[in-house]
């Protein structure tokens, strides 16, 4: 299994006890689309229960490889005259001469405009019948993102991978808000490895700040830590550290942030094909003794279908149902309920929808 990053040592529990209950939202609405020519559009919808909307629209390029085949219309075969019977037709000579010669080619780089490191790679094979060429134009992985939501908030993401070198990917990020003239500048790298996944992120505009994480592992062990620092205070501003064991049917992680004070453990179990179950306890050492508790499960009813379930220790719980009404189009509903104040307008119900074409 791959590495994950330092904040995903727990991504699998926490997405059953977090993802795909929609009671924290009245209503939510998010339409995805693609083009051709590698673009994805993404709107997104929410009303709170708080009667407040917020939305965001959100585009999104990736040049990935692309291939080009060509192949002219087949010569007419020169068929051999037999018309003298002392000349018998040579049919090994014949296929001699219909053998196609074949032969390879790479050009590692182009004169002329590049695009990031671009290189050419294809082959192609002559014979008396057909001639065809196949060629792939193969580009890193640059991907462009743009958004802009309901609080006039413009950001723009980019982002290369394996470029310099491979595993490692480069991002820039830039923000805006027309309204104050707050601006935003942020550089991330990341870097992975069979056994080793490091990232770091600068804030170039804010303190100059930065932090760093990283995460190792072996034959299913991870350990991992992190740390942020002030350059213009020029000290530590906060640590983190984890450890973890992932399979292929169940995961384990304990994780200390805000300065070694919050302490976490969760624990995820893909139990068969149908049923998954996990739980997370949370002690933060500075308000007390309490320790909160969750547990969470999940049911596929069908192929298109499931239900998810989970309840805290404060007597809190949720329900959700999920459904593929048809192809692209997905409904959610779900509810929570406050299983100690059960006469009291406490309870939450939600609803989404997805399209996607």
């Amino acid at each position: 299994m791959s590495i994950p990053a330092f904040s995903d040592i727990s991504k699998s529990a926490n997405d059953l006890l977090n993802k795909d209950f929609y009671h924290l939202s009245a209503g939510t609405l998010e339409v995805k689309s693609n083009t051709p020519n590698n673009v994805a559009f993404k709107v997104t919808g929410k009303s709170s229960h708080d009667k407040a909307t917020a939305g965001a629209i959100e585009g999104k390029y990736a040049d990935k490889p692309n291939g080009e085949y060509t192949r002219p219309r087949p010569s007419p075969l020169r068929q051999p005259s037999n018309e003298n019977p002392r000349k018998p037709l040579d049919k090994s000579r014949s296929r001699s001469r219909s053998k196609p010669t074949e032969f390879q080619f790479s050009l590692a780089r182009l004169k002329g405009p590049r695009v990031f490191g671009a290189k050419v790679q294809g082959s192609a094979s002559f014979s008396p019948q057909h001639t065809q060429l196949l060629m792939f134009w193969s580009r890193t992985g640059l991907t462009l993102t743009q958004s802009w939501n309901t609080s006039s908030a413009l950001e723009t993401k980019i982002e290369l991978a394996d470029n310099l070198a491979k595993g490692l990917k480069l991002e820039g990020v830039f923000s805006l808000l027309p309204s104050t003239q707050a601006r935003g500048a942020k550089f991330n790298l990341h870097f992975k490895q069979p056994n080793f996944h490091a990232r770091a992120f600068f804030d170039l505009l804010k303190g100059p700040t930065a932090s760093i994480d990283a995460i190792v592992g072996h034959e299913g062990f991870l350990a991992g830590a992190s740390a942020g620092y002030d350059v213009q205070k020029a000290q530590i501003t906060g640590y983190s550290a984890a450890v973890g064991f992932q399979a292929p049917t169940y995961t384990a992680a304990v994780t200390a942030t805000d300065n070694l004070s919050v302490f976490a453990a969760s624990y995820y179990h893909k139990v068969n094909s149908q049923v998954e179950a996990g739980s997370k306890a949370t002690w933060n050492s500075k308000s007390g003794n309490t320790v909160g508790l969750e547990v969470a499960t999940k049911y596929r009813l069908d192929p298109v279908s499931f239900v998810k379930a989970k309840i805290n220790d404060r007597g809190v719980a949720a329900v959700a149902y999920n459904v593929l009404l048809r192809e692209g189009v997905t409904f959610g509903v779900g509810a929570s309920f406050d299983t100690q104040k059960l006469d009291q307008a406490t309870h939450k119900v939600g609803t989404s929808f997805v399209f996607e074409s």
